[in-house]
């Protein structure tokens, strides 16, 4: 089973640039033999667009998600996609995983919201991360900052997600979350993690990319760099690794004796 992960350019909230990115990208994931492309947090209608939030947001119901089903349906590729959701007069920061022939499969509302902006515009969610399967495989799903609080990640594992999805916005200088943080929730938890971060600029925030596909050894699986980049691999699985790497065995919480006298 193929994955594929967009890094973008924000659209700075132009809904027809965004609409066209996902067109593009679904088209080439498909011709690809890709069963799922994950693209950024807030995509629609952009993350550093505060403005933008509670005005352009929409339910699960709506015309855009409807937009969007039908856009997966055609193009044969599964889209998992950050953006606002509103429910009634409350606004989510949220992402949804339609399957290849336009069904939701999964959605969830970030709980880890992360600064001012977002929990001004905002209210965390309260479920749980949910888990779907897609063509055999069992995936889970997270947003940005989700990734970085190990129990999130955990929780997946231990309700059989093998695949995390993670569309995420992380601006320059944390470049730690690429380059630590992902690869050491992939290991920790014998799981694939999909981090779709930005690239470029938007309204004076800078993207840091490096997008990655990390393995459950912690490899990379594939990756990008600073610019714009479709990612596309084959899913692996444990039995596609040395037999003993990925062991389970002796890999329990042990905790420390009692202290002398305690």
């Amino acid at each position: 089973m193929k994955l594929a992960l967009s890094q973008a350019n924000p659209t700075n909230g132009d809904e027809g640039a965004a609409f066209a990115h996902i067109q593009n990208s679904l088209d080439a994931a498909a011709r690809a033999g890709a069963q799922m492309l994950v693209v950024p947090e807030l995509f629609l209608p952009g993350y550093n667009c505060p403005d933008l939030h509670a005005a352009r947001a929409e339910d699960l119901q709506g015309a855009l998600m409807t937009r969007l089903r039908r856009m997966v349906a055609a193009a044969g590729c599964g889209l998992t996609l950050g953006w606002a959701e509103r429910d009634g007069d409350a606004v989510f920061n949220a992402a949804t995983a339609i399957t290849p022939d336009g069904r939701i499969a999964a959605h969830y509302r970030k709980i880890q919201l992360y600064g001012a902006m977002e929990r001004n515009s905002f209210q965390p969610g309260t479920a749980p991360p949910p888990v779907f399967d897609l063509g055999g495989r069992r995936f889970g799903l997270l947003i940005c900052y989700d990734i970085e609080f190990p129990g999130h990640a955990a929780d997946l594992a231990r309700r059989g997600a093998e695949i995390v999805l993670v569309p995420t916005a992380n601006p320059v200088g944390f470049e730690h979350v690429q380059n630590v943080l992902v690869p050491a929730r992939a290991f920790e938890n014998r799981l694939v993690v999909a981090y779709a971060n930005y690239c470029g600029t938007e309204r004076g925030l800078a993207f840091g990319g490096q997008s990655r596909i990390v393995g459950p050894d912690a490899a990379a699986l594939a990756g990008a760099g600073a610019q714009p980049a479709l990612l596309i691999t084959e899913l692996p699985t444990l039995s596609d690794y040395p037999a003993g790497l990925l062991s389970t065995q002796d890999r329990d919480y042990c905790p420390l004796p009692a202290s002398p006298g305690a």
